[in-house]
């Protein structure tokens, strides 16, 4: 088969285009002037090239005959005394609760318990609530410019005579000397409570669940009154004389 197109099968051009290329002559083009522009570096451009010349030079011309044989001492850093009875005192806590027994231990059950407010913490929030709204609710314009003066109290001789002694025990303590003291055993105890101990928890769970099992229906309903107390005039004195 030949690889070669046909005459026909080739595309065909715009007659328009064709007539404007074919009647196209070079006397038409307009003459233009080609400026050449050669943009010259700046002083600061020039004073970087020749630092990095003359560095790369001392760079390559280094004799390495001038450095000095060194040799590396490598230091091993022993633990203190402290540390050690740190690391002593953290393996015997941690092979203590590895090593616990969890089939000692005793099942307990979680109860909830929802605690009610008692009359006393009811009459309470109502106080701090008006209280609340009479200061919210106060007027700033009845009050009274005042000059805040700033005064420097100096310590009195109780307070510096204390302050000396604090001084004395804390010196005393850092320079205690440790080799004084002598090596002790600690004995763990598993202390019970006292018979008092447990009356007392009895006493709170039959309150908790008197309380559980109290029955709302009892209670009887009581109107909430609002009251804003005005602050008296020996008050309004005091804030004055303040």
């Amino acid at each position: 088969m030949s690889t070669e197109t046909a005459l026909k099968d080739l595309p065909k051009v715009d007659p328009t285009l064709k007539g404007q290329l074919e009647g196209f002559t070079p006397d038409k083009l307009k003459k233009t002037d080609t400026e050449e522009k050669t943009i010259l570096p700046s002083k600061e451009d020039v004073e970087a090239e020749k630092k990095e010349k003359a560095h790369l030079q001392a760079v390559e011309g280094f004799n390495a005959a001038n450095l000095k044989h060194a040799s590396t001492k490598e230091k091993i850093v022993l633990p203190a005394k402290e540390d050690i009875e740190t690391e002593r005192t953290h393996q015997s806590i941690f092979q203590g609760v590895t090593g616990f027994n969890k089939a000692n231990m005793r099942h307990a059950e979680t109860q909830e318990k929802v605690a009610l407010p008692a009359k006393e913490d009811i009459e309470t929030e109502k106080t701090h609530q008006s209280i609340f709204q009479g200061v919210t609710g106060f007027d700033k314009s009845q009050m009274r410019h005042a000059e805040t003066e700033e005064k420097v109290a100096l310590p009195a001789k109780e307070d510096i005579q204390t302050e000396k002694a604090h001084q004395g025990i804390f010196q005393r303590v850092l320079s205690y000397d440790r080799s004084e003291l002598k090596q002790t055993e600690t004995a763990e105890k598993n202390v019970l409570p006292s018979k008092e101990d447990i009356e007392k928890e009895k006493g709170q769970q039959a309150l908790f669940q008197g309380i559980e099992g109290f029955n709302q229906s009892n209670l009887k309903k009581t109107e909430t009154q609002e009251k804003n107390p005005l602050p008296t005039k020996e008050i309004i004195e005091q804030e004055k004389n303040a």
